[in-house]
């Protein structure tokens, strides 16, 4: 039998009850015996001698049950996350993660599974030094709320396009403000729809604003220039997470992440080559993208199978209680190359998610029980986006029949209608200005569909434009746009007209409840929608 006297426990019975972190000694129950330190800590008198965590905590891809916990080290270290349902963390509980590593720039980050339902929990992440093994960081504290099984009302917030057109961290601003306001609306959790960071998008440190005065951004040598080092895209994430807003905003709010184009440079697709932009001397798309996919995945809070990055997808599905799954689809990594994107038949050059996403799509829409399913695209549907004078960059080619990529569409529409899949709801950004669309099959050149809406919300602290022109192939009519025709382009945050977007679900009446919301939070556009019988 274990001694209850402090002073004759043994070194086993001590760390089983207790261990020393940077606040003193915390009382905790550990998961297991295997998950206790290796060595007895130590007290630390110098903090240049312990692990520091400079860029806080994430989490991310919340489900029912589990959620990824992401932070960074400056030197090699092991991730140690503790959590309890109390913020005095009683009854704490602690899993020992991976090594950080200077292979992935010492970020790291582990699943947290078999979590309680409809629970806040508040977790703190400690660094052991590898060098010396009684040395840890001070504790990074987050916080977040897992998903109800029923009686809750969940609510979430969503937007893209961090960073862009030079507009970076102001202080004289208030640094990336919009992160702020929607954090303030406590939501369950974030989708960031693309375009994370700006990786062909140098910021400047001042940009002289039309009434004269100065834009004054913080700089970093990493975003004075194009991306195409991995050193340099990585420096693209740390430069985002040098705003309080945002770190603040990472602690409280889960993360579920896509990319677009700008994680890697502007409207690219695989096999492209930069052969006309003289800022690179790093041609080979290919190559940009696949050091930019490592630092996506590095700093941002994505699980990877069996801890390997390599099997990791930016598509994926998750789910949020008996009302809500998300689809998150990645628009990028498959597709053909950016063309007039208007062939008749389907081939490897029309492909958009490609046939294997596509599949996989249609299985997990037709297995979801959720009364709502959200398609979370970084590109909308029947906006057009070009690419040069001839090419487009979207789905949408123009007026007409389903042409080009609009076929991978069409066929996805198709089996929608065909399987009666109902409560499909489309998010999405890109465009950098918010925008409800509805789709309607009367008025649509396809028409074998069932109708629906699509959401757009943006930008979060970059440069506004718009609004894109709509075409008729899929019948969107346009009820709400965030801006006149005829903005000027590339407006700063100064101006205000920054957006993102919130979805609220009733836990009893199952209404769907989106809406548009500016700078400062006011909702610029709401909308009820019941879900069907």
């Amino acid at each position: 039998m274990e001694s209850d006297n402090p002073s004759k426990l043994n070194r086993r019975q001590f760390l089983l009850r207790s261990t020393i972190t940077a606040g003193g000694i915390i009382s905790t129950n550990f998961i297991s015996k295997s998950q206790v330190f290796a060595q007895a800590p130590a007290i630390i008198t110098s903090e240049k001698m312990r692990p520091a965590i400079p860029y806080g905590v994430a989490s991310g891809d919340i489900s029912n049950d589990s959620i990824v916990i992401w932070s960074k080290s400056d030197r090699p270290a092991k991730m140690i996350v503790e959590y309890s349902t109390s913020e005095s963390f009683r009854n704490v509980q602690r899993v020992v993660g991976p090594n950080a590593l200077k292979n992935s720039d010492f970020t790291a980050r582990l699943y947290l599974e078999n979590l309680p339902p409809d629970q806040k929990l508040f977790y703190r992440v400690i660094f052991q030094d590898l060098d010396y093994q009684g040395t840890y960081s001070a504790a990074s504290h987050g916080s977040f709320r897992t998903p109800p099984k029923s009686g809750r009302d969940i609510f979430f917030v969503w937007g893209g396009d961090t960073a862009g057109q030079g507009w970076g961290i102001n202080p004289d601003f208030g640094g990336m403000k919009i992160y702020e306001t929607m954090r303030q609306l406590n939501p369950d959790f974030f989708i960031h729809s693309g375009d994370n960071i700006y990786a062909d998008g140098p910021i400047q440190p001042e940009v002289s604003l039309d009434d004269g005065t100065i834009w004054k951004n913080i700089t970093t040598p990493e975003k004075s220039k194009v991306a195409e080092t991995l050193t340099e895209f990585r420096g693209n994430y740390i430069y985002n997470l040098l705003d309080e807003n945002i770190k603040r905003f990472n602690a409280e709010v889960p993360i579920l992440a896509q990319w677009d184009d700008h994680e890697t440079t502007n409207n690219w697709y695989p096999g492209e080559f930069l052969l006309s932009d003289d800022r690179y001397t790093v041609k080979d798309v290919n190559l940009l993208a696949e050091r930019a996919r490592q630092a996506f995945l590095e700093y941002l809070p994505i699980g990877y199978p069996n801890n390997n990055p390599d099997k990791a997808k930016i598509y994926r599905t998750f789910k949020h209680g008996p009302l809500l799954d998300i689809f998150m689809l990645d628009e990028r990594t498959y597709r053909g190359p950016n063309t007039p994107n208007n062939q008749p038949v389907p081939s490897k050059e029309t492909d958009f998610l490609s046939r294997k996403q596509l599949q996989w799509l249609k299985r997990q829409l037709l297995s979801s029980k959720a009364t709502w399913k959200v398609i979370a695209s970084d590109m909308p549907l029947g906006l057009i986006v070009r690419d040069g004078s001839t090419d487009f960059e979207a789905w949408a080619n123009g007026d007409g029949p389903a042409l080009g990529r609009e076929l991978e569409l069409a066929d996805l529409l198709r089996f929608i209608k065909n399987k009666n899949i109902q409560n499909v709801v489309w998010l999405t950004a890109d465009v950098h200005y918010a925008a409800a669309h509805y789709y309607d099959p009367a008025k649509a050149q396809f028409t074998d569909f069932k109708p629906f809406w699509e959401f757009v919300a943006g930008p979060l602290n970059s440069g506004t434009f718009g609004p894109n022109q709509l075409e008729n192939t899929f019948g969107p009519q346009l009820v709400f746009q965030s801006l006149p025709p005829g903005t000027k382009a590339n407006r700063p945050p100064s101006e205000g007209l920054q957006f993102f977007g919130g979805v609220k679900i009733n836990a009893h009446t199952k209404v769907m409840s989106v809406t548009l919301r500016n700078l400062a939070g006011e909702i610029i556009y709401s909308l009820d929608l019941p879900p069907e019988a």
